[in-house]
C-alpha cells in the first residue's frame, strides 16, 4: 500500500472511480459520512435495486437531509463511523468518500473495526481518500492544513490490512478535477460548510486568494487533485 503515487495521470470522475470498482445494483449499501447526499442521490438513482443508509456525524446537515423526500430507497441517519447505529453483517458495502480523515485519529482504528463488523462476510468496504499533494492541496494549507491527519487515516487502513482483518481487494490512484468559475465561487464553498467552520483572518483570505488567483484562467480556475481509493474485504471467514 502506497500513501501516494506521484506518476498517476489518469483523470477520473468520483463517479466513474467506484463504478469502475464496485457492482452496486441491489446492494445493501452504507454510506458513512454522507454530507449533503449527492453521492447518496447519484447512487440511488442509478444502481437498480439498491438500498442505502446514508449516516452524517454533522447535526446541521442531518437535519437538513431528513427534508429530503424523493429517495424512496435511502435511510438517512445521525451517527458516526466509531460507533456506527446498525447491526452485525447487514451490508455487502460500505463506503467513506473524503470522510475517514474527518474520523478523530484515536478513533481510526475503531472505526474500521466497526465497519468490519456490519460488513457480510466477503463485503467490500470502498475508501476514496485526497492525497494531500498538488495545487489544490497548497491552496487549502494556508488555513486547514490536513497532510497529518490524512497520513494517519493511511496508516490506520495498512493496520487494519496487516492485521487480516480485512484485505486489500486494489489501491487505485486517480486525478479528479475540481472547477470553479471564479474566486467567489471557492471563498462560498469555504464558507459554506458545516462540518468545519474555518475563521480565517483578513490576512489569510489575502494569501488564499493570492494563491488560488495563480490558477485563475479567463475559463476559470482548475485543479487536478490526487486522489486514493482503498478497496477492502471482509473476510469470509
Amino acid at each position: 500500500m502506497r500513501l501516494k503515487n506521484p506518476a498517476a495521470s489518469e483523470v477520473l470522475t468520483r463517479r466513474a472511480a467506484y463504478e469502475g470498482l464496485l457492482q452496486l445494483a441491489g446492494a445493501r449499501v452504507l454510506e458513512l459520512g454522507c454530507g449533503t447526499a449527492e453521492l447518496t442521490r447519484e447512487i440511488a438513482g442509478s444502481a437498480p435495486g439498491v438500498s442505502i443508509t446514508a449516516l452524517e456525524v454533522d447535526h446541521i446537515q442531518h437535519r437538513k437531509n431528513l427534508a429530503i423526500r424523493d429517495l424512496p430507497n435511502v435511510a438517512f441517519g445521525l451517527g458516526c463511523a466509531e460507533a456506527i447505529p446498525a447491526p452485525d453483517v447487514g451490508f455487502d458495502v460500505v463506503l467513506m468518500l473524503l470522510s475517514l480523515h474527518h474520523v478523530p485519529v484515536q478513533a481510526m482504528d475503531r472505526a474500521l473495526l466497526e465497519i468490519h463488523r456490519v460488513l457480510r462476510p466477503g463485503g467490500l468496504a470502498y475508501f476514496e481518500e485526497p492525497v494531500f499533494d498538488g495545487e489544490y492541496s497548497e491552496v487549502m494549507r494556508i488555513f486547514h492544513d490536513e497532510r497529518l491527519v490524512r497520513e494517519r487515516a493511511f496508516l490506520a487502513l495498512e493496520r487494519v490490512v496487516a492485521a487480516g482483518v480485512m484485505e486489500l481487494v486494489v489501491e487505485k490512484f486517480f486525478l479528479a478535477p475540481r472547477r470553479y468559475a471564479d474566486w467567489t465561487e471557492f471563498e462560498r464553498s469555504v464558507r459554506e460548510k458545516t462540518h468545519t467552520e474555518h475563521q480565517l483572518t483578513d490576512a489569510q483570505w489575502a494569501a488564499v486568494k493570492a494563491r488560488f488567483m495563480r490558477s485563475m484562467t479567463r475559463a476559470g480556475a482548475l485543479f487536478m487533485q490526487p486522489m486514493r481509493v482503498d478497496l477492502l474485504r471482509r473476510l469470509a471467514a
